[in-house]
């Protein structure tokens, strides 16, 4: 009987104190609706990421082009960590990938994209991404828009702002950065 006193007495202070801070449902929403895009950009879904940016028309030509991009470059999640609140408006979603372009320069690592989605009233209202390139991609890039300047009006017309052709482009860019760590070592 001491003993169903004495639960009986803990219950009641412990149902007094503050409750463990736990995630709001809004928070969780938001959580579940930035996990829902990872989902479709990476299953290479173009409808259901359509409809994830529904609100957000800024956004959605860079990021429809990019999921073209990743499908055309072979893109492959290697580490995917849960989506995280970065602040009251903002969610951010880590993915490391291993890719054709990466291999193409051979840096020996795999890239971290970071999505960056910001939410106003529960919805997704702009979205940006960030990564960790190697040093090796950008001057790559610069060196192919140099030697090959048609590839900026032919497959990568629109690069990366809702172009017609993200997954030629991408190709194309692959077999440029081969060339491009071709030369390089030429000139070692």
């Amino acid at each position: 009987m001491r003993l169903v006193l004495v639960g009986a007495a803990l219950l009641g202070v412990t149902g007094c104190a503050t409750p463990p801070t736990t995630s709001s449902s809004g928070d969780d929403s938001r959580l579940a609706a930035a996990e829902r895009l990872i989902d479709a950009f990476y299953f290479f879904e173009p409808a259901p990421l359509r409809a994830a940016l529904a609100d957000a028309p800024e956004s959605a030509p860079q990021i429809v082009y990019y999921q073209g991009w990743a499908e055309g470059g072979n893109y492959a999640v290697v580490s995917r960590k849960p989506c995280r609140l970065a602040s009251a408006d903002e969610v951010s979603c880590d993915i490391t990938v291993r890719d054709d372009l990466i291999a193409a320069l051979g840096t020996g690592y795999w890239v971290t994209d970071t999505f960056h989605l910001t939410f106003r009233d529960g919805r997704i209202v702009k979205v940006r991404t960030t990564s960790n390139d190697p040093p090796d991609f950008e001057k790559a890039l610069d060196w192919l828009k140099g030697e090959r300047p048609d590839l900026m009006t032919g497959p990568c017309r629109g690069f990366f702002v809702g172009g017609p052709t993200p997954q030629d482009c991408v190709r194309a860019v692959v077999k440029g950065f081969a060339a491009y760590r071709a030369a390089k070592a030429l000139t070692k």
